[in-house]
């Protein structure tokens, strides 16, 4: 776990509780009555934990193999390009890493599971390897974004979704609207973090001739965009709030949004594009606010 509690890619935050805690909001969506809350929910929910963290490492470690002459640059902090992991051990947690995932998928007998891993295995790489013209997604604002939303978000929420709705439960698949805004939230919210995260790196992007969305639009323009998704976001929320049924969920859902929303305003008013700090500071602000959401998400019925 040395690489986990080091490492800080560019497409992730810095550490995994966030994403556990994400998970086991994840687990607790196909619940139809308290009845299912048991024990067994529980330890399986556990059961996943390790085999996301693989996918996560995984995710980290092919960044870092592919981007250490930019992270020189950019990032010189991260294991490989301060010298706290070589080349070879850094080659072995990006192999290691979804072998054991999609072993243990397939030790939990869960089909969903395992396609999701291979597919995040597959993008991760996509996005990372400089094999153009079909690969380094990294180098492309849109498939950038998709490998975004999907590592972060829609790989995060469908499999793990369907692997306790069906696997653990035993009921049918069936896509209820706290898992269809879910989604919905994680495609635009992570669209708008794949926009921001771009914006310090800037200058070693440009150095090794990549053509992110801030070096082609300007940080003002990207990061102005990467807001307003986030308010529309929060503004869909307490939209879909308005319309609940029940008076407890209508509240929280409607005044916690706003309050969110408000907070991310203000905090946007303070960032200086051109500090770096105070961009990356926003960048693990929003990521905070990302992971919030799993807590609200239940109330949205």
């Amino acid at each position: 776990m040395a690489w986990q509690t080091k490492v800080r890619a560019r497409s992730a935050p810095s550490d995994a509780p966030p994403k556990i805690a994400a998970l086991l909001s994840v687990s607790l969506l196909p619940l139809q009555s308290p009845a299912d809350f048991t024990p067994k929910l529980i330890i399986e929910a556990f059961k996943c934990m390790v085999p996301a963290i693989m996918m996560n490492n995984y995710a980290n470690a092919i960044n870092q193999l592919a981007d250490v002459h930019i992270d020189k640059v950019n990032k010189p902090h991260l294991p490989l390009a301060c010298g706290d992991f070589s080349m070879g051990e850094g080659l072995a947690i990006t192999i290691a890493s979804p072998l054991m995932a999609v072993a243990m998928g397939i030790m939990l007998r869960s089909p969903p599971l395992v396609i999701g891993f291979i597919i995040w295995c597959i993008v991760g790489g996509a996005y990372s390897i400089d094999l153009p013209p079909l690969l380094r997604w990294k180098g492309n604002p849109l498939m950038a974004a998709v490998t975004i939303i999907s590592m972060n978000g829609l790989l995060l929420l469908f499999p793990f979704f369907i692997h306790f709705q069906k696997i653990v439960l035993g009921n049918p698949v069936a896509f209820t609207k706290p898992v269809l805004f879910t989604a919905a939230y994680m495609v635009i919210w992570n669209a708008a973090i794949a926009f921001v995260k771009d914006i310090p790196d800037v200058e070693g992007d440009k150095a090794f001739g990549l053509r992110t969305l801030p070096i082609i639009l300007g940080k003002e323009k990207v990061f102005s965009i990467a807001v307003k998704m986030m308010l529309m976001a929060y503004g869909g929320a307490v939209l879909v709030g308005a319309f609940s049924p029940s008076v407890l969920c209508k509240l929280v859902t409607m005044i916690g949004h706003s309050a969110l929303a408000f907070v991310l305003w203000r905090q946007a008013k303070t960032i200086d594009l051109f500090d770096n700090k105070s961009v990356q500071s926003f960048y693990l602000f929003i990521w905070k606010l990302y992971y919030v959401e799993f807590l609200f998400v239940h109330f949205l019925r």
